[in-house]
Protein backbone atom coordinates (compact mmCIF):
# COMPACT_ATOMS: atom_id res chain seq x y z
CA UNK A 1 0.00 0.00 0.00
CA UNK A 2 2.43 2.25 0.86
CA UNK A 3 4.27 1.61 -2.04
CA UNK A 4 2.16 2.22 -4.45
CA UNK A 5 1.11 5.74 -2.64
CA UNK A 6 4.42 6.14 -3.29
CA UNK A 7 4.19 5.54 -6.90
CA UNK A 8 1.42 7.17 -7.16
CA UNK A 9 2.70 10.07 -5.49
CA UNK A 10 6.05 10.42 -7.51
CA UNK A 11 3.66 10.05 -11.24
CA UNK A 12 2.09 13.27 -9.99
CA UNK A 13 5.18 15.35 -9.42
CA UNK A 14 6.56 14.56 -12.62
CA UNK A 15 3.27 14.81 -14.47
CA UNK A 16 3.76 18.78 -14.34
CA UNK A 17 6.88 18.74 -16.43
CA UNK A 18 5.00 17.23 -19.60
CA UNK A 19 4.86 20.19 -21.88
CA UNK A 20 1.09 20.78 -22.94
CA UNK A 21 -0.19 18.94 -25.99
CA UNK A 22 1.14 20.04 -29.00
CA UNK A 23 3.03 19.18 -32.66
CA UNK A 24 6.28 18.67 -32.12
CA UNK A 25 8.88 21.35 -32.02
CA UNK A 26 11.17 21.79 -34.97
CA UNK A 27 14.10 21.80 -32.91
CA UNK A 28 13.07 18.34 -31.46
CA UNK A 29 12.59 16.36 -34.89
CA UNK A 30 15.24 18.28 -37.13
CA UNK A 31 17.33 15.57 -38.40
CA UNK A 32 20.22 17.75 -39.10
CA UNK A 33 20.68 18.54 -35.99
CA UNK A 34 20.71 15.52 -34.47
CA UNK A 35 22.95 14.42 -37.32
CA UNK A 36 24.93 17.28 -36.36
CA UNK A 37 25.09 15.92 -32.45
CA UNK A 38 25.83 12.30 -33.49
CA UNK A 39 28.84 13.89 -35.28
CA UNK A 40 29.93 16.79 -32.11
CA UNK A 41 29.62 13.98 -29.62
CA UNK A 42 31.49 11.47 -31.27
CA UNK A 43 34.53 13.26 -31.96
CA UNK A 44 35.04 15.51 -29.37
CA UNK A 45 34.95 11.80 -27.21
CA UNK A 46 37.78 10.60 -29.30
CA UNK A 47 39.60 13.96 -29.09
CA UNK A 48 39.39 14.43 -25.38
CA UNK A 49 39.87 10.63 -24.61
CA UNK A 50 43.42 11.74 -23.05
CA UNK A 51 42.11 14.23 -20.89
CA UNK A 52 39.08 12.03 -19.95
CA UNK A 53 41.44 9.24 -18.63
CA UNK A 54 43.46 11.84 -17.01
CA UNK A 55 40.70 13.59 -15.06
CA UNK A 56 39.25 10.22 -14.25
CA UNK A 57 42.60 9.44 -12.48
CA UNK A 58 42.76 12.70 -11.00
CA UNK A 59 39.79 12.00 -9.31
CA UNK A 60 39.92 8.67 -8.13
CA UNK A 61 43.33 10.02 -6.80
CA UNK A 62 42.16 12.66 -4.63
CA UNK A 63 38.72 10.93 -2.91
CA UNK A 64 36.86 8.19 -2.10
CA UNK A 65 33.73 7.51 -4.36
CA UNK A 66 33.01 6.91 -8.10
CA UNK A 67 34.30 8.84 -10.88
CA UNK A 68 31.42 9.50 -12.38
CA UNK A 69 28.46 11.05 -11.03
CA UNK A 70 25.17 10.24 -12.19
CA UNK A 71 22.21 11.97 -11.44
CA UNK A 72 18.27 12.34 -12.63
CA UNK A 73 17.41 15.31 -15.10
CA UNK A 74 14.03 16.17 -16.61
CA UNK A 75 14.94 15.18 -20.92
CA UNK A 76 12.66 15.72 -23.91
CA UNK A 77 8.40 16.25 -22.76
CA UNK A 78 9.24 16.06 -19.57
CA UNK A 79 10.65 12.11 -19.40
CA UNK A 80 13.42 11.29 -17.03
CA UNK A 81 16.97 9.90 -17.50
CA UNK A 82 20.47 9.75 -16.16
CA UNK A 83 23.13 12.23 -16.45
CA UNK A 84 26.88 12.07 -16.94
CA UNK A 85 29.43 14.24 -15.02
CA UNK A 86 32.97 14.01 -13.40
CA UNK A 87 32.25 13.87 -9.60
CA UNK A 88 33.58 17.20 -8.15
CA UNK A 89 32.17 17.18 -4.84
CA UNK A 90 32.24 14.89 -1.35
CA UNK A 91 28.64 13.96 -1.34
CA UNK A 92 25.90 12.25 -3.79
CA UNK A 93 22.96 13.59 -4.22
CA UNK A 94 19.78 12.74 -5.91
CA UNK A 95 16.51 13.29 -4.32
CA UNK A 96 13.29 15.68 -4.16
CA UNK A 97 15.32 17.89 -1.40
CA UNK A 98 18.55 18.87 -3.14
CA UNK A 99 20.74 22.16 -2.76
CA UNK A 100 22.43 24.23 -5.62
CA UNK A 101 25.90 24.83 -6.09
CA UNK A 102 26.76 28.13 -4.22
CA UNK A 103 29.90 29.86 -4.44
CA UNK A 104 32.55 28.63 -2.06
CA UNK A 105 30.54 25.15 -1.32
CA UNK A 106 31.87 22.89 1.21
CA UNK A 107 30.99 19.82 -0.59
CA UNK A 108 33.35 20.47 -3.79
CA UNK A 109 36.56 19.03 -3.86
CA UNK A 110 39.93 21.14 -4.30
CA UNK A 111 39.95 19.18 -7.89
CA UNK A 112 35.84 19.67 -8.44
CA UNK A 113 36.68 23.18 -7.66
CA UNK A 114 38.74 23.40 -10.63
CA UNK A 115 36.38 20.97 -12.94
CA UNK A 116 33.68 23.13 -12.47
CA UNK A 117 35.48 26.65 -13.25
CA UNK A 118 36.54 25.09 -16.73
CA UNK A 119 33.28 23.32 -17.23
CA UNK A 120 35.56 20.40 -17.34
CA UNK A 121 32.58 18.27 -15.32
CA UNK A 122 30.52 18.16 -17.86
CA UNK A 123 32.44 16.33 -20.20
CA UNK A 124 30.79 13.07 -19.77
CA UNK A 125 27.46 14.42 -21.30
CA UNK A 126 28.93 13.76 -24.93
CA UNK A 127 27.72 9.99 -23.88
CA UNK A 128 24.08 11.33 -22.84
CA UNK A 129 24.21 13.26 -26.68
CA UNK A 130 25.29 10.76 -28.23
CA UNK A 131 23.15 8.69 -26.81
CA UNK A 132 19.88 10.96 -27.77
CA UNK A 133 18.90 11.62 -24.25
CA UNK A 134 20.95 15.60 -24.45
CA UNK A 135 21.80 17.68 -27.56
CA UNK A 136 24.90 20.06 -28.36
CA UNK A 137 22.72 22.85 -27.96
CA UNK A 138 19.40 23.24 -25.53
CA UNK A 139 17.92 24.17 -22.24
CA UNK A 140 20.34 23.42 -19.97
CA UNK A 141 19.18 20.35 -17.66
CA UNK A 142 18.37 21.13 -14.04
CA UNK A 143 18.02 17.97 -11.11
CA UNK A 144 14.44 16.48 -11.04
CA UNK A 145 13.74 17.54 -7.73
CA UNK A 146 14.65 21.59 -8.70
CA UNK A 147 12.21 20.96 -11.87
CA UNK A 148 9.44 19.90 -9.97
CA UNK A 149 9.55 22.95 -7.69
CA UNK A 150 10.34 25.11 -10.06
CA UNK A 151 7.56 24.68 -12.51
CA UNK A 152 5.24 24.95 -9.86
CA UNK A 153 6.46 28.29 -9.49
CA UNK A 154 6.92 29.77 -12.69
CA UNK A 155 3.67 28.45 -14.83
CA UNK A 156 5.38 28.26 -18.29
CA UNK A 157 8.39 26.23 -17.30
CA UNK A 158 7.48 22.72 -18.79
CA UNK A 159 7.37 24.46 -22.33
CA UNK A 160 11.24 23.90 -21.51
CA UNK A 161 11.01 20.46 -22.21
CA UNK A 162 9.55 20.80 -25.87
CA UNK A 163 13.85 20.61 -26.99
CA UNK A 164 16.19 18.17 -25.31
CA UNK A 165 18.43 19.74 -22.91
CA UNK A 166 21.96 20.63 -24.28
CA UNK A 167 25.43 21.21 -23.05
CA UNK A 168 25.08 24.81 -23.59
CA UNK A 169 22.30 27.04 -24.09
CA UNK A 170 20.83 30.11 -24.81
CA UNK A 171 20.01 31.21 -21.10
CA UNK A 172 23.79 29.83 -20.67
CA UNK A 173 25.55 32.40 -23.07
CA UNK A 174 22.85 34.99 -21.50
CA UNK A 175 24.62 34.68 -18.35
CA UNK A 176 21.72 32.75 -16.71
CA UNK A 177 23.25 29.82 -15.33
CA UNK A 178 24.57 28.74 -11.60
CA UNK A 179 22.50 29.08 -8.25
CA UNK A 180 18.95 30.39 -9.40
CA UNK A 181 18.66 32.85 -5.98
CA UNK A 182 15.34 34.49 -6.53
CA UNK A 183 12.16 34.35 -8.91
CA UNK A 184 13.35 37.08 -11.45
CA UNK A 185 16.44 35.17 -11.98
CA UNK A 186 14.29 31.88 -13.00
CA UNK A 187 12.40 33.70 -15.09
CA UNK A 188 14.38 34.71 -17.60
CA UNK A 189 16.33 31.76 -17.35
CA UNK A 190 12.94 30.07 -18.41
CA UNK A 191 12.34 32.97 -20.95
CA UNK A 192 15.73 32.73 -22.81
CA UNK A 193 15.11 28.61 -22.71
CA UNK A 194 11.54 28.75 -24.43
CA UNK A 195 12.90 31.55 -26.96
CA UNK A 196 15.29 29.88 -27.90
CA UNK A 197 12.74 27.01 -29.20
CA UNK A 198 10.69 29.10 -30.68
CA UNK A 199 12.83 30.46 -32.50
CA UNK A 200 15.24 28.14 -33.18
CA UNK A 201 17.07 27.18 -36.28
CA UNK A 202 20.29 25.52 -36.93
CA UNK A 203 22.52 28.52 -37.45
CA UNK A 204 21.15 29.54 -34.14
CA UNK A 205 22.69 26.33 -33.16
CA UNK A 206 26.49 26.89 -34.31
CA UNK A 207 26.04 30.66 -33.18
CA UNK A 208 25.52 29.80 -29.54
CA UNK A 209 28.16 27.25 -29.67
CA UNK A 210 30.48 29.77 -31.04
CA UNK A 211 29.74 32.07 -28.34
CA UNK A 212 30.16 29.43 -25.37
CA UNK A 213 33.79 28.78 -25.97
CA UNK A 214 35.03 32.19 -25.06
CA UNK A 215 32.93 31.30 -21.58
CA UNK A 216 35.27 27.94 -21.06
CA UNK A 217 37.89 29.57 -20.71
CA UNK A 218 36.58 32.26 -17.78
CA UNK A 219 32.71 32.22 -16.67
CA UNK A 220 32.26 34.06 -13.00
CA UNK A 221 28.95 32.36 -12.75
CA UNK A 222 30.55 28.78 -13.40
CA UNK A 223 31.10 27.18 -9.76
Amino acid sequence: MGLGMTVAAKATETHILAPSAAAPTRVAVSRRKRAFDILFSGLALLAFLPLLLLIGTAIWMESEGPILFRQQRTGLLGKPFRIYKFRTMRVMEDGADLKQAQRGDTRVTPLGALLRKLSLDELPQLLNVLKGEMSIVGPRPHALGHDIQWARRVPAYAARFRARPGLTGQAQVMGYRGEVANDEGLLKRIEADNAYIEGWSFGRDLGLVARTVPLLFGDDRAF
